[in-house]
C-alpha cells in the first residue's frame, strides 16, 4: 500500500541521512584538523567551506531522526 508521500522506507533514509551528517562532519573536522597540524596555507574559501560541513552534518545529523524516523511516518 502507497503512502501519502509514495513508497518510502523510513528506515532506511533515517540511516542514510544520519550517515551522511556524521560524514559531513568527519570530512570538516579532519579537514580542519589536518590542515592546523600541518599549517599549511589555504584559502579562505577552504576554511568557510569546512567549518559550513561541520555544521551541516551535524543539523542533519541532528535533524533526519526526528524528520524521517517520527514526523513523516506520523503524517501518513
Amino acid at each position: 500500500m502507497t503512502g501519502r508521500y509514495g513508497n518510502l522506507d523510513y528506515p532506511t533514509l533515517t540511516k542514510r541521512s544520519f550517515l551522511l551528517g556524521i560524514g559531513l562532519f568527519a570530512v570538516g573536522a579532519l579537514g580542519e584538523f589536518a590542515i592546523a597540524t600541518t599549517g599549511a596555507a589555504v584559502p579562505a574559501w577552504e576554511h568557510t567551506l569546512l567549518v559550513d560541513a561541520e555544521f551541516l552534518g551535524v543539523l542533519l545529523a541532528l535533524l533526519s531522526p526526528f524528520v524521517f524516523g517520527i514526523l513523516l511516518p506520523l503524517t501518513e
